[in-house]
């Protein structure tokens, strides 16, 4: 049945059900929160923290823009630089504020396409390797934190977790360049620097969630909440809620057992971060791009 429905019905059914997800997960968060303690943390904000938090946040998706015009180049796309990152940003803003539609990566695969008579096929290999390069570096981030951490492990293993962990970790690169090169073969010259230009994106943001935390008065206990904001990335790619509203919120919640962190200022720490993501993602709103004189 659902076949059958046109594109137009199919996208608005796509963005009704993204709200009520959304809607859902924040009833959920604020259910199991303290809302005066943390309408109380918000009144104790230190603002100056954050114009470092926005400065390192935007250059995070430099890096990544960056990684992504490597990615073109693989599929003999020569852009400039420039005109690469008002695209990014163009996507950043669809992807965030138009959650029903073509989506950002669709829009930027439409643009090339048109100007420069990319096949679209290799364009959304790019964009979805692009992805899973960001993925990739969270993941092996957050293999490494796990290890120096104070955890509370939900259950035992009879081989140490510090062992599993570290071999996992080793693994995450291997594993991603087999990957890369049995389906994404074209893009395999540009594996390592790629990849940096990933690490150097998340490590970013690392640095960005340590300001946010410090304007939030937190002083101890960094470590747990920047794990718990890798493992909320995660679960903020999947294309449950928008803009993963709610859903980093959740696992903020659901992990301060396990990471001994205050679910107030976990909740307050992710919302926070999203209106950073906002704020520059809509700087996408007022790109304008002129393919003829970016040729």
């Amino acid at each position: 049945m659902s076949a059958n429905l046109k594109p137009g019905i199919k996208k608005k059914l796509t963005t009704a059900l993204k709200v009520v997800l959304t809607g859902l997960a924040l009833y959920l968060v604020f259910r199991k929160i303290d809302t005066a303690q943390l309408w109380q943390i918000t009144k104790t904000i230190h603002w100056i923290w954050l114009i470092p938090a926005i400065l390192t946040f935007a250059l995070s998706k430099l890096f990544t823009a960056f990684r992504l015009n490597l990615y073109f180049k693989n599929i003999q796309l020569f852009i400039s630089e420039k005109l690469n990152i008002k695209l990014y940003l163009i996507g950043m803003f669809y992807n965030l504020f138009l959650p029903g539609g073509i989506g950002g990566d669709g829009y930027k695969v439409y643009l090339l396409n048109k100007h420069y008579q990319t096949p679209v096929k290799p364009l959304i290999q790019a964009s979805l390797l692009d992805r899973l390069g960001g993925l990739v570096a969270i993941v092996f981030l957050l293999l490494v934190l796990v290890l120096p951490a104070d955890l509370l492990l939900p259950y035992g293993s009879s081989v140490s977790w510090d062992l599993l962990i570290g071999i996992a970790a080793l693994l995450v690169f291997p594993v991603f360049w087999l990957m890369q090169k049995l389906m994404f073969k074209a893009f395999l010259p540009s594996f390592w620097k790629a990849n940096g230009w990933s690490m150097a994106g998340q490590l970013t943001q690392l640095v960005c969630a340590w300001f946010i935390l410090k304007s939030l008065g937190v002083t101890e206990n960094f470590l747990a909440y920047q794990l718990v904001f890798l493992l909320s990335s995660i679960v903020a790619v999947l294309p449950l809620t928008i803009g993963g509203v709610g859903a980093r919120e959740l696992v903020f919640v659901y992990a301060h057992t396990y990471a001994g962190i205050d679910e107030a200022i976990a909740v307050a720490f992710s919302l926070i971060f999203f209106l950073i993501t906002a704020a520059v993602s809509l700087i996408g709103s007022s790109v304008s791009v002129n393919f003829d004189k970016n040729r």
